[in-house]
C-alpha cells in the first residue's frame, strides 16, 4: 500500500514580522561654556515625547561622546553660538543628521517668558523633530582659519590706531602735536616734549605697545599672503575678480572672501548686502511708507569693509 505523501512546509517571510526600524531620536542641546544640557525627543503615533534629559560639564568630552555612542539614530541639533565647533566635532560622525540652529531667527527662545537649560534643549528637541529648525551657516575648516587671521589683523589694527590716538592726545596735553607725529622727524618732536615724568613713562610705554603691534601686524600680512597662495581654484578666482575692482586692495579682499564664506549660497547681490547689514528697512501703512536705517544684522566687519570702500570710491570719484 502507497504510502502517504510526506508533508512540505513552505515558508515565505511574512511582513508583520520583520525587524523593527530603530526609533529616531531628536536631541536638542543647550550650550554654554560650562555646561551643556541634552533632551531627546521621539515621536510616537504622531506626538512627541520627551525620552530623556541630561547635564554634563563641556570638559567631560569623552562622557558626551559616549552617551551619544549609546542613542541609536540620532539627530542632533545645536545653537550657532561662539563655541558650538568643539560639540559638533565630537559627535557629527555619529549623527544621522545635525543641524545648526540660527539663534536669531530661533526667536521662540530668546524670547520665551519660561526659560531655562531644560527648557531650551526641549524647544530646540521638538521644533528638530517638527523639522522646522531655522539653519545656520557652518563655515568650513579653511574659512574658520581664514577668519581667524582676518579678524585679528583687525584687532591689531584697530589695536594700533587706539594706541596712536593715545599718544596724540598725550601730545596735545603739552600743545604739542603735530602731523606725522610717527615718523622718524615726528618721534624725535615727541622726545623733545617737555612732559612730567608720569605722562613721559606712559608714552613711552603707549609707544612700545605701538612696536609691538606693528611688527605682529607685519605678521600677520605674511601669514594672510602665504594662506592665499594654498587657496582652491574657485577661491583664487574670487580674489582674481576683485582685485580688478577700483579702490579694492588686498586687505578688502580677505574681509570678503572670509566673512562671506561660501559666496555661492548667495542667490543675487541683495542677499550680500542683507548679510552685510547694509540694506535699509522700510515701513508702510495706510499707503505711506517710510524708510528706516540700515539693519546692521550680520558681519559687522564685512559691512565696515564694504562702507570704506564706498567712502575711498566717493572721494575719488
Amino acid at each position: 500500500m502507497r504510502g502517504k505523501p510526506e508533508a512540505v512546509f513552505l515558508f515565505f517571510p511574512n511582513p508583520c514580522f520583520h525587524k523593527r526600524s530603530p526609533v529616531m531620536k531628536f536631541i536638542g542641546v543647550d550650550l554654554h561654556k560650562q555646561t551643556i544640557s541634552l533632551c531627546g525627543v521621539v515621536v510616537v503615533d504622531g506626538k512627541r515625547k520627551v525620552v530623556f534629559r541630561k547635564r554634563f560639564s563641556c570638559r567631560d568630552t569623552a562622557g558626551i561622546r559616549a552617551f551619544f555612542e549609546r542613542q541609536g539614530a540620532f539627530q542632533v541639533v545645536v545653537e550657532a553660538t561662539a563655541n558650538y565647533e568643539w560639540f559638533l566635532l565630537l559627535v557629527e560622525d555619529l549623527a544621522d543628521r545635525w543641524v545648526l540652529a540660527h539663534p536669531k531667527k530661533l526667536r521662540v527662545i530668546a524670547e520665551s517668558t519660561r526659560k531655562s537649560d531644560k527648557i531650551d534643549a526641549q524647544v530646540l528637541a521638538e521644533f528638530l523633530a517638527l523639522d522646522m529648525i531655522p539653519e545656520a551657516y557652518r563655515p568650513s575648516e579653511r574659512i574658520r582659519q581664514y577668519r581667524v587671521l582676518v579678524r585679528h589683523r583687525r584687532w591689531l589694527q584697530s589695536r594700533i590706531t587706539s594706541l596712536k590716538c593715545k599718544v596724540r592726545h598725550k601730545a596735545a596735553h603739552y600743545n604739542a602735536d603735530i602731523a606725522g607725529l610717527f615718523s622718524e622727524r615726528g618721534l624725535q618732536h615727541l622726545a623733545g616734549i617737555a612732559m612730567s615724568d608720569a605722562d613721559w613713562f606712559e608714552t613711552e610705554n603707549l609707544l612700545e605697545q605701538l612696536a609691538l603691534c606693528q611688527e605682529q601686524l607685519k605678521k600677520v600680512d605674511k601669514q594672510l599672503r602665504e594662506f592665499a597662495k594654498t587657496a582652491p581654484p574657485a577661491e583664487r578666482e574670487a580674489r582674481a575678480v576683485l582685485a580688478t575692482m577700483p579702490e579694492v586692495g588686498a586687505v578688502t579682499i580677505d574681509v570678503v572672501l572670509s566673512e562671506l564664506g561660501d559666496w555661492r549660497r548667495f542667490r543675487s547681490a541683495k542677499r550680500v548686502v542683507s548679510y552685510a547689514g547694509l540694506d535699509p528697512g522700510s515701513r508702510e501703512s495706510a499707503g505711506k511708507t517710510r524708510h528706516l536705517k540700515i539693519s546692521k544684522e550680520g558681519s559687522r566687519l564685512l559691512r565696515w569693509a564694504l562702507i570704506e570702500t564706498a567712502w575711498r570710491l566717493r572721494n575719488k570719484y
